[in-house]
């Protein structure tokens, strides 16, 4: 075999890996470009609208690289727990497919979260401390306590709390490292101190809330379609718990819930009101979505769910990209005096 020929088996072996990761789930190219917006408008929204230091462009960027880091690590973790749901309603997952077995894709899994804890790390222990905790209790409850603690609608009412971490861990980074005020402060061993206010911690508080339902609004759409696997293995979702109806009305006032918490979420931080408008446009759009999923027949509300699921999913990405891009023209204007 002569050398070019090698060369070029080597160049396909290094390939197999990126491609899996491309193909393993259908990722349109906008969501993932909307992840980084997403991951970078938190520490922005926390430092506001001043002049852009190195630190501050070094925290923008390694809250992306530990955010996406950790959103493939949880991923996949899913992926391996959920193996035998996946069984029953998502037979084209990898494992389920037998394109991956679960041993290769752990150790996949443990590599994206050591680059989770590490780019974590290089912000502040602070911030390693939140997705060290994080990654405690989504493997517990991916693993065990998912299938396992009987309470109505347990397994939806805490999976939102992954993406939960992406709201707290921007506003942690820019407290540990840059800290704009110190009218509070918290010290412990080892972690050192963290400052902020109390506008502040209202703002992350707004933002943790408006996460949580609105990822969790599309969730239960999500749940119904997999309802059957779900109540055959135990997994309370609202829908097993309370039913497909219920679980459709029960979305539809989590969307309303988290459009009202998005407009305070404008109205109290450094956000402007021009990006307010077409916030509102596609809040009244998944309402309108997801009324139609309360008001379908129970024969056609599988298929209107995921439906559903990937619009109110896309309703929650654009939200955080409106942020980004509502404080980057801030910046921009603030830099060069374009108004």
């Amino acid at each position: 075999m002569n050398q070019p020929s090698k060369n070029r088996k080597q160049e396909d072996l290094l390939k197999r890996p990126f491609r899996f990761l491309v193909n393993w789930r259908v990722f349109p190219r906008y969501e993932l470009i909307s992840y980084v917006l997403m991951y970078a408008s938190v520490p922005m929204l926390a430092y506001g609208i001043q002049t852009y230091t190195t630190d501050v462009i070094r925290i923008i960027i390694l809250t992306v690289l530990t955010m996406y880091s950790g959103f493939f690590a949880a991923l996949i973790w899913n992926d391996i727990t959920d193996v035998d749901i996946d069984a029953v309603v998502h037979p084209n997952r990898p494992i389920t497919r037998g394109k991956i077995s679960s041993k290769k894709f752990f150790a996949i899994a443990l590599i994206f979260s050591a680059m989770t804890f590490i780019f974590a790390f290089l912000v502040s222990i602070w911030c390693l401390m939140v997705v060290g905790m994080a990654a405690l209790f989504v493997t517990f409850h991916n693993k065990f306590l998912k299938k396992t603690i009987k309470i109505p609608a347990y397994s939806e009412i805490f999976t939102p709390i992954q993406w939960v971490v992406v709201a707290i861990f921007g506003f942690v980074a820019i407290w540990a490292v840059i800290p704009q005020a110190t009218d509070l402060a918290l010290t412990l061993p080892l972690l050192g101190t963290i400052s902020t206010n109390g506008s502040e911690v209202q703002n992350m508080i707004l933002l943790v809330l408006f996460t949580y339902f609105a990822d969790n609004a599309h969730d239960l759409p999500e749940g119904i379609h997999d309802v059957e696997g779900d109540r055959k293995l135990g997994v309370k979702t609202y829908a097993t718990s309370f039913g497909i109806k219920n679980a459709a009305f029960i979305s539809f006032l989590m969307f309303l819930i988290s459009g009202i918490l998005g407009i305070l979420l404008f109205i109290q931080t450094i956000l402007s009101f021009v990006f307010l408008i077409p916030f509102i446009c596609i809040w009244i759009y998944i309402l309108h979505w997801s009324y139609k999923l309360v008001k379908a027949d129970k024969r056609d509300m599988k298929e209107l769910g995921t439906l559903v699921g990937r619009k109110g999913f896309d309703y929650f990405l654009i939200s955080y990209n409106l942020i980004f891009l509502d404080i980057l023209l801030q910046l921009i204007n603030h830099h060069f005096n374009i108004l």
